[in-house]
């Protein structure tokens, strides 16, 4: 899970096809308000899942005959859409409208319902198929979609995508990666309450692909870990996971701005012995990024632009940059960019966000630079790093290692969250 609070949200990065996501935006948000969890459940609950937010337009469909009713004040049917069929909703004013393919249009409803009473048939948004139902309502930017659906069939839609179906040797790292995304998920249900859901269905929660990320090992992992999750003298805990720690995990406190310390989120060493990592498997297990003094100025344009209010001449040359802080776990704590005026200190949960390619950030802050002038400016800058992600809990790859070499999902779990406990919760 990339996991990050949502005021910060890390970029799902998948390394190989089948390769775990350094995940997650996980957390706590000022903004998003999250009730206490409860200590039990009397049965699986349902989730709310939001699919997409502010849209022009959503469609509805499935593979099989798609039943429509009014949710609201005046709850009732609406119609059907056969098999293989979409319609489109599209905002109206106060409410939503479902428009044919002929182009007519269903009357204004508040909310419509749509559920695929056929066994072995979904519902589809969007063309993705999922579990449970589906609703779409009018928010304040167009139509929100939210998936309702059973909490262990959200478990399988995540973990599919999260890790993969793993191997055979690696079955333990699939089951931990179960009890962690129920973790997360039931610990902070409610967090987007104000908007109509639980979680969002992307990288600022984890990434829900729906019946797409299901396989027969994923529904195992998911069936024999049923209702369990993991507590801190008695409390969910804060589960965040990232793809690839590179040699050591980090504390909370070191990765994310607005969260304190967590006992059990601490600094944990990834040491195999004889001189190997359980992550040392990974695509990003180690890397090298590269940008002349022409690209470093354009990233820094755009990137830097919370950080300094350049004059009108634009973006100055760049005559520096430096690691001027670590964290204890030899992450960069401060980046130091210099320029002819002056410099910018950008703080470690920054960093990767400042030093981003144009579709994803940097792949972690645990790098070495070596910078190259000419002429009183930065004509070349590498970073040699280690890991993906912000390096914050189980590490996915290190999982899958420790799985290998014949570790448990328990002594897995114990290892990443330390001082925590595997409770059923339901």
């Amino acid at each position: 899970m990339s996991g990050r609070p949502a005021s910060q949200s890390a970029r799902a990065l998948r390394g190989t096809r089948g390769a775990p996501v350094a995940v997650m935006a996980l957390g706590v948000a000022a903004a998003c308000a999250r009730p206490a969890p409860p200590p039990s459940l009397a049965e699986e609950p349902e989730f709310r899942v939001g699919l997409a937010v502010g849209r022009d337009s959503l469609t509805l469909g499935g593979d099989g005959e798609l039943v429509l009713t009014v949710d609201g004040a005046r709850p009732g049917p609406l119609g059907t859409i056969p098999a293989g069929t979409r319609w489109w909703v599209v905002p109206d004013t106060g409410g939503v409208r479902l428009v044919r393919p002929d182009g007519t249009r269903s009357p204004r409803v508040g909310r419509v319902v749509a559920v695929n009473l056929s066994e072995g048939r979904f519902v589809m948004v969007n063309g993705r198929r999922y579990r449970g139902r589906a609703t779409a309502y009018r928010d304040t930017q167009g139509v929100t979609a939210v998936n309702v659906v059973p909490l262990e069939s959200y478990v399988a839609g995540v973990i599919g995508h999260e890790l993969g179906a793993r191997r055979a040797e690696e079955e333990e790292a699939l089951l931990a990666q179960a009890i962690v995304t129920r973790t997360y998920a039931l610990r902070n249900r409610g967090r987007w309450s104000t908007l109509g859901f639980d979680a969002q269905a992307d990288v600022r929660d984890q990434t829900y692909l729906g019946v797409a990320a299901e396989a027969p090992a994923v529904w195992e992992a998911v069936r024999r870990t049923g209702g369990r999750v993991l507590r801190y003298h008695g409390e969910l805990i804060d589960a965040y996971y990232h793809s690839t720690c590179g040699h050591r995990t980090v504390p909370a406190e070191d990765a994310f701005r607005t969260v304190g310390r967590r006992p059990y989120l601490r600094s944990v060493s990834d040491a195999a012995g004889g001189g190997r990592y359980y992550c040392d498997q990974s695509p990003r297990f180690r890397w090298r990024e590269e940008w002349d003094g022409t690209e470093l100025r354009a990233i820094l344009s755009r990137s830097l632009a919370a950080h300094a209010d350049f004059e009108a001449g634009g973006m100055p040359r760049v005559q520096d940059v430096e690691v001027t802080h670590t964290t204890r776990a030899g992450r960069v704590a401060e980046l130091r960019i210099a320029f002819a005026r002056g410099d910018v200190r950008v703080p470690g949960y920054d960093v990767r966000d400042v030093l981003r390619r144009p579709d994803r950030p940097l792949w972690s802050t645990a790098f070495q630079l070596q910078v190259t002038r000419a002429g009183g400016e930065v004509t070349r800058l590498v970073v040699a790093g280690a890991g993906s992600g912000h390096g914050v809990g189980m590490c996915q790859w290190g999982a899958i290692g420790r799985a290998r070499a014949g570790q448990d999902h328990g002594h897995i779990l114990e290892t990443y969250y330390p001082g925590t406990s595997i409770d059923r919760i339901y």
